[in-house]
């Protein structure tokens, strides 16, 4: 607990983090305003419509901030000799990695819901609440997707030595999952004439997948603005897609932190194992 305490004041005191949390929560708050056609004044948009704006703004920023976040945590450390100092303490290293994940993962949904609040509290004091229940389910969603990518951070920040390593594999997962993603599998199914089925479970895979969906799920009834895809995913799935893609984010979350941990502690393994040669 005092190590997720720590690791939270230093995250609410590093400027990247700091200018990440008014950019977000700046441009969340100017989506939900938006100007009428005909003239130079402001109107707040309903929540689908805001919804659907937020989006692609979590799909761009989330998955960038807690990649990042979680990659130069412990690697970090490491370099700088505090996990060695942090490590000489009566902790295990589960301890160690669960604590610093607990924290940063504290800070960067703080982020979210100051963003997401003052979208929400902008469109509330305007009265258009009619589907709030699909803000909310999104910003649930917007939740799970960065705790999955801070999970994938930190198994990046166990891999690597360095920093700058982790950094690097960090980025190129990033544009991995954000480029690759819709354009890689819209390639792909036009080179190889791939079947409707397999275009979807490939895209399925990716997180930030599964987010977009079920996001669009939780504002509107059907899947049709993702076009033959979506159409099969709603005739093969109904009801239970919803439910199918929560529980694939939260595999996304456990999957990766689990290695991350297994791994962490399989070092301290070799390096006892090699003290004693």
């Amino acid at each position: 607990m005092a190590l997720s305490e720590k690791e939270l004041r230093d995250a609410l005191r590093n400027r990247w983090f700091i200018v990440f949390t008014i950019a977000f929560a700046g441009l969340a708050l100017a989506l939900s305003a938006l100007m009428q056609p005909g003239g130079s004044q402001f109107q707040v948009a309903s929540y689908s419509r805001t919804t659907a704006s937020l989006i692609n703004l979590v799909l761009l920023f989330v998955p960038l901030i807690g990649l990042t976040l979680g990659a130069a945590n412990l690697a970090g450390d490491r370099e700088t000799g505090a996990l060695a100092y942090l490590l000489a303490q009566p902790v295990t290293r589960v301890e160690v990695l669960l604590g610093k994940y607990l924290g940063m993962a504290s800070a960067l949904l703080a982020t979210l819901t100051l963003g997401f609040g003052l979208a929400g509290l902008a469109l509330a004091l305007q009265g258009g609440i009619n589907d709030a229940g699909g803000y909310l389910l999104t910003v649930v969603l917007a939740y799970l997707l960065a705790l999955a990518m801070l999970s994938f951070g930190f198994l990046m920040s166990v891999l690597a030595q360095k920093t700058a390593a982790a950094l690097g594999g960090a980025l190129f997962l990033w544009l991995l999952l954000v480029f690759l993603g819709d354009l890689g599998i819209m390639g792909t199914a036009v080179i190889t004439q791939m079947p409707i089925g397999s275009v979807f479970l490939i895209a399925a895979i990716n997180p930030l997948q599964m987010f977009k969906i079920a996001s669009i799920l939780t504002i509107q009834a059907n899947l049709e603005v993702l076009g033959p895809a979506g159409l099969y995913a709603s005739n093969q799935f109904g009801n239970a897609l919803l439910p199918l893609l929560l529980a694939g984010l939260l595999l996304w979350i456990v999957v990766p932190l689990l290695s991350a941990l297994v791994l962490f502690a399989r070092q301290e393994k070799l390096t006892l194992k090699g003290s004693l040669k």
